[in-house]
């Protein structure tokens, strides 16, 4: 079965505890749902760095990622009504990219 990657754009992390136990909890039941196609459940990750031919860039470029996952799906359309479920997409306060995996 194919692998795609959700690579996450935006959202913002809490500060609140309280804010921050309903975030997790959010996110955790969204991963419950997938169940078994939940192949690697990532991380947020921090600021990037784009690096191109002009050189590096400190500002992670016009839409730097905030996070990923690895999900298997039977189809990029599988994997798209998948991410509609994303905690960020439902609260919008960001986007979640969806590609396939392709094997080398």
């Amino acid at each position: 079965m194919p692998q795609f990657i959700f690579a996450y754009h935006g959202g913002s992390r809490p500060e609140d505890p309280a804010e921050v136990e309903k975030t997790m909890a959010a996110w955790g039941a969204w991963f419950e749902k997938m169940g078994p196609s939940l192949e690697i459940p990532g991380a947020p990750v921090g600021m990037s760095k784009t690096v191109s031919a002009a050189g590096v860039a400190d500002d992670g470029g016009a839409n730097p990622i905030s996070g990923y996952t690895v999900i298997k799906a039977d189809s990029i359309e599988a994997a798209t009504e998948m991410a509609k479920g994303c905690p960020m997409v439902v609260d919008g306060s960001g986007s979640v990219e969806v590609a396939e995996v392709i094997e080398m």
